[in-house]
Parts: structure tokens; C-alpha cells; sequence
């Protein structure tokens, strides 16, 4: 499922080579949520550390990314991390970069309803059933 957020770039890093066929690059969001502002770090890997050449700090972006996470063990002892993987970086009202737009705006796709206005979950597909069609209590 993605996601996406809107808030001013706080910070961006240099792209790292991590390993031979892996490389990313790092940025930080400042999002306004409620009276004090949240500081959200996103990555950006392989390709997509270009996306966001086209921005500078200070710039109000548009973030549109997947959540992922990944557990490995490491000394008998689970390990779990999360990323926030950006995918898509537009300005807050215009152009789009990534997401294989070819630099074209995308159509807007509906947004779920979320608590946070800023962060919005966008569904990937059709319901697979709708409310008369389940029998959950809920």
C-alpha cells in the first residue's frame, strides 16, 4: 500500500554506495502535526536517488512512499527495522518527479481517511468485499 505525505524539506544527505549493488539516499520531512512539527527521515534507493535532485531545503514537497520493514537475526537475538522508501517527490502544488511518470504529473488517486491530514494511505486496489458482503460485527 502506498502512502503519501506533504511537508518542507528539513534535510537532505549525500547518496551512499552501501554495496556494490545497493545504494541510497536520505532525507528528512518536517511535517506540521498538531502544535509541534514532526521530523520524518525517508530513503530513496537505487534509481530513485535522483528524485530528489530537483528540490532544496525549504522547498513544501509531496512524498509519496511504501512502508517497509524487514527482521534478520543477528547473534541468536531478532532484529527488526522499519524504512520509509520514497518512490514519488513533487512539489506541494505541480511536478512530479519518479514514480515512472516520465516528469508528468499523475492523476490524483483517492486518499483513505486518516486522523493526520498530511498523511494519507492510498488504496492499490478494489475493496474485496463490500459491507453487505461480510458478516464481521463490525
Amino acid at each position: 500500500m502506498a502512502y503519501d505525505v506533504t511537508g518542507r524539506l528539513h534535510e537532505i544527505f549525500d547518496e551512499q554506495q552501501v554495496s556494490e549493488k545497493f545504494r541510497k539516499r536520505e532525507f528528512v520531512l518536517e511535517v506540521q502535526d498538531g502544535q509541534y512539527p514532526e521530523h520524518i527521515k525517508f530513503q530513496m534507493v537505487q534509481d530513485k536517488t535522483s528524485l530528489i535532485d530537483p528540490f532544496k531545503m525549504g522547498d513544501e514537497v509531496k512524498v509519496t512512499f511504501n512502508l517497509r520493514g524487514r527482521g534478520f537475526n543477528k547473534n541468536g537475538q531478532m532484529l527488526y527495522f522499519t524504512n520509509l522508501e520514497a518512490w514519488k517527490i513533487e512539489a506541494a502544488g505541480g511536478a512530479s518527479y519518479g514514480g515512472g511518470g516520465g516528469g508528468q504529473q499523475a492523476a490524483p488517486r483517492p486518499a483513505a481517511q486518516n486522523q493526520n491530514p498530511t498523511l494519507r494511505a492510498q488504496p492499490s486496489a478494489a475493496p474485496i468485499a463490500s459491507d453487505d458482503d461480510n458478516d464481521l460485527p463490525f
